[in-house]
Order: structure tokens, then C-alpha cells, then sequence
């Protein structure tokens, strides 16, 4: 191993603090500080990776002047959420989850940037193709994270840990990105390892060390453990995962129900079954807007809707899928929420039949002049594009599925910003028509003339002789 650090029952070396050149990496930590036994090397198979600070380390790839600086992704306006957080930004409190105007409180130096999903997605995929050049058993999670089961990938690539190396080694070199790894026995011990190995580090936990690396953690890092479950385990004196695991299952079950005294028992001995699921089907996809400020203007409301539905129709094309419920989902200024939704007879991707129905739903509310704080659309129901459907009868409008196809396209090779509906530009159509007359062409040298054919030769007769 590069570094063994770590003593056994110590927990690993937290990330450093911010330095003037940058983050330092965590670096590569064994639990126990020694090497790994051959009998625990067999046992190794889970990886867990995760994409340090994501969202915020792609736009220092779009833009190299903001590394080195605290950057914060996320909602800009008044009412925005940071989505990510650079470690610079977090060495100053910034966490993801928390109020922008929070953040930048914290962090007045810091650069605030919306978040761009398309690009995301995009380098998501990247680090995805590379994860499944090393096993096909790759469950994402997010955008930035997945479980892999390398267990049948040794033979080509070694043992796990020199899997996570290599991982490690083709995301930096090829996508330009930090991945730190977690390499365990099982999915929790390998998410948990990771989270503690976090920024751009690698942390193993041998099997047999995984209690002393476990047992002295705070009751919080298990999962299922959230505030409530922990006031609970707080007054039986219950503060470790060690002292869960000591207490006996019948305890816990009494005073936390049967699931979730079981689960946390289990969870507490370092035992988790569950396996690698690489083709688990998205549920759902929506898109949701939290406005700066409180609309009560129907139109503008519309107008939200319509944008809503466009980004899901492009998201279910890009995942290939298609969907048959679309639910339309409001948040009013004293934050009830509520939902409407309604079942097509057949699955589309296509924006206008989503709109269309959530349009729909909206007018069917008959909010008048109400503020909502927040709108979104889901499409869920979902089925593989090429799955077949029922034959319908009647007239069909193929024209839409044709023109949406063509605008991802332009999107897809110009950038996200080059092509909208006229509709949702922030100046109106005829403001957006003369912005794009009067924009600068980009020229465009015309093709090369393909080849001239040979000239043919004149139709002869029987006897040889050409006919006149």
C-alpha cells in the first residue's frame, strides 16, 4: 500500500483543511494500518465511488479560473439551496442542503453559479462508461455516485483495492475528475468508508477489522438512524454503533419497532446482504422550480409549467424512456403541498403531450391569484422506449415526436442555450427573434465539390461501331 495509516478502532484521518494551493487529498488509507491479509482480499468486493464536490468540480472543468476558490452550485435567487459545495467553500461551513443567502453569509468571497444538469449528466455518463469497463454490476445511485460488485472482475483487474486504484487513476486522466473509493465487504461498510475517506481518497476496511474501524462511529452512521431514531437511542445511553451492537436485539426492536430495531442491530454488527442491483428502473422523472419569489400571476404559473415539462421530456428521451402518469405538483407560500395527476392510455417522451396534460391540471385548480412558491412535473409509470405499445387508431402527430427529436439534436451539438420555445424566453418572442437575427453568424467554409463522374462513352451498336 502507497499509505498505511490508521490505527485499528481509530477512525481514518478526516479531510484536511483548506490550504492556499488547494485541497489535500486524503489520500490512500487501510484500516488497521497494515497490509490487507490475503483471506481478506478475497472477501473484498463491494467499491463504492463518489465524485467529490460534483457538481462544483465540472464547472471548474468548464471554467479553470474558479479552481483554488470557494464555489457554491445551487439556486441563486433568495429562496435557492446550495446542490454543492466546493471543499474550499466548505472549509468556511458551506454545506450542501443550506440556504444559499446562508452560504454566501458564511462565504462572501465565494462564486454562487446555478446549476447546468445537461453537462452533468453528461460527464456522469462518462464516469459510468469507465465503471462498467471494469464489471457490467454497477448500480448508480446519483449522478455522482454507484456501487459496483468486482468480485467477478479480478481475474482481468486483480483484487478490489487494485480495481479502486485503477478507477481512480482512468476518472482523474480521462474525465479530469476526484473520485474517492470505498472498498469493503459489503454496500454499507463500503458507502460508509467512503464518506470518511472523502476528499479524492481511498479507504479500505478489511473484514476482519471492520468492527474496530465501525464500533467507535456516532449511532448517526447507520443507516435509518435519523433525529428522531437517535433521541431515542440517546436515552438508553446509546451514543455508539458499538453500544448498539451490544444491546440486545430484542431492546432495540421494543423500543424502535421490530423493522428498524432489526435493521440498526444488523447494521451495528457490520452485516448488510444486500446485493449490486445494476438494472434497477428509474421510478419517476420530473423537474421542479423554486421561484425567488411568490407567483400569482396565472401566466407566469403557465408559463413554469411549460418549462417543467420540457426538461422532463428531454430527460425521458435521454434515458431512453417513456411514461404514462404525469403529476403536477404546487407549493403555496405557507408550504402546503399538494399534487394532481392523471394517467394517459399511452406512454409518450414528447413535450407537448406532457404540457398538455399538466396544463391541464393546473387550469383544473383554479388557483386565481394564490402564491405558490414552488411548481413541478413528473412523468412516472415509465417503460423502456422500445418496449412495444398498444395499437392506436385514429389521427396520430408524429410531427411532434419528429420536431423534439431534432431540437435535442441541435441542443446536443450547439449547447443547451441555442434553441427554446419562443415562449419561455425572458424577453418574449419577438425580443428572442431579433437577439438571434442580429447575433453574430459563425462562418462556415462550404463543402469540398464532390468529384466530377468520368464522362460516359457513347452507346455502341452489335457491330462495335458508335450509334449516331
Amino acid at each position: 500500500m502507497r499509505d498505511e495509516r490508521a490505527s485499528a478502532g481509530r477512525r481514518p484521518r478526516p479531510a484536511a483543511p483548506a490550504q492556499p494551493g488547494g485541497i489535500r487529498p486524503t489520500g490512500e488509507v487501510v484500516v488497521g494500518g497494515v497490509p490487507v491479509p490475503a483471506a481478506d482480499l478475497d472477501a473484498l468486493a463491494i467499491l463504492h465511488a463518489d465524485l467529490d464536490a460534483f457538481y462544483a468540480s465540472v464547472e471548474v472543468i468548464k471554467d479553470p479560473s474558479l479552481a483554488g476558490r470557494p464555489l457554491l452550485v445551487g439556486g441563486i435567487g433568495a429562496r435557492g439551496v446550495v446542490t454543492s459545495a466546493s471543499y474550499e467553500a466548505r472549509a468556511f461551513g458551506c454545506r450542501n442542503a443550506m440556504p444559499m443567502a446562508r452560504a454566501r453569509a458564511l462565504c462572501p468571497e465565494a462564486v454562487a453559479l446555478p446549476p447546468d444538469f445537461a453537462t452533468y449528466r453528461t460527464y456522469s455518463r462518462r464516469v459510468l462508461r469507465i465503471f462498467r469497463d471494469v464489471t457490467p454490476l454497477v448500480e448508480p445511485l446519483a449522478l455522482d455516485e454507484a456501487f459496483l460488485d468486482v468480485a467477478g472482475a479480478r481475474r482481468l483487474f486483480g483484487d478490489a483495492v487494485a480495481i479502486a486504484r485503477l478507477l481512480r487513476a482512468r476518472v482523474a486522466g480521462e474525465v479530469g475528475l476526484p473520485l474517492t473509493v470505498g472498498v469493503a465487504a459489503n454496500k454499507f461498510l463500503a458507502k460508509l468508508a467512503t464518506t470518511r475517506g472523502k476528499p479524492d481518497g481511498l479507504l479500505v476496511v478489511p473484514p476482519s477489522r471492520s468492527l474496530d474501524f465501525l464500533h467507535p462511529l456516532p449511532v448517526d452512521a447507520l443507516w435509518g438512524a435519523g433525529q428522531a431514531t437517535i433521541a431515542v437511542l440517546a436515552r438508553y445511553g446509546l451514543r455508539t454503533v458499538g453500544e448498539v451492537a451490544r444491546t440486545q436485539r430484542d431492546t432495540l426492536e421494543a423500543a424502535l419497532g421490530t423493522a428498524v430495531g432489526t435493521q440498526l442491530h444488523e447494521l451495528a454488527l457490520g452485516r448488510d446482504a444486500r446485493s449490486v442491483e445494476p438494472y434497477e428502473a428509474a421510478k419517476s422523472i420530473g423537474s421542479e422550480e423554486t421561484f425567488a419569489s411568490d407567483i400569482d400571476d396565472p401566466d407566469a404559473l403557465a408559463r413554469e409549467v411549460l418549462r417543467c415539462s420540457t426538461r422532463v421530456g428531454r430527460r425521458l428521451r435521454e434515458a431512453g424512456l417513456t411514461g404514462r402518469t404525469v403529476t403536477l405538483k404546487l407549493r403555496y407560500a405557507d408550504f402546503r403541498t399538494i399534487t394532481r395527476a392523471r394517467t394517459l392510455p399511452d406512454p409518450t417522451d414528447v413535450d407537448a403531450d406532457i404540457h398538455r396534460v399538466a396544463a391541464d391540471l393546473l387550469v383544473r385548480l383554479r388557483l386565481g391569484r394564490v402564491p405558490v412558491r414552488l411548481i413541478g412535473v413528473t412523468v412516472s409509470n415509465l417503460s423502456d422506449l422500445a418496449a412495444p405499445t398498444q395499437l392506436r387508431f385514429g389521427q396520430d402527430r408524429p410531427g411532434w415526436a419528429a420536431a423534439v427529436r431534432a431540437a435535442d439534436a441541435v441542443r446536443a451539438r450547439f449547447g443547451d442555450g441555442a434553441l427554446d420555445l419562443a415562449s419561455l424566453t425572458d424577453d418574449g418572442p419577438a425580443e428572442a427573434f431579433r437577439e438571434a437575427r442580429d447575433a453574430p453568424r459563425v462562418r462556415r467554409e462550404p463543402p469540398l465539390d464532390p468529384p466530377s463522374p468520368p464522362p460516359s462513352l457513347p452507346p455502341t451498336r452489335r457491330d462495335g461501331r458508335p450509334r449516331r
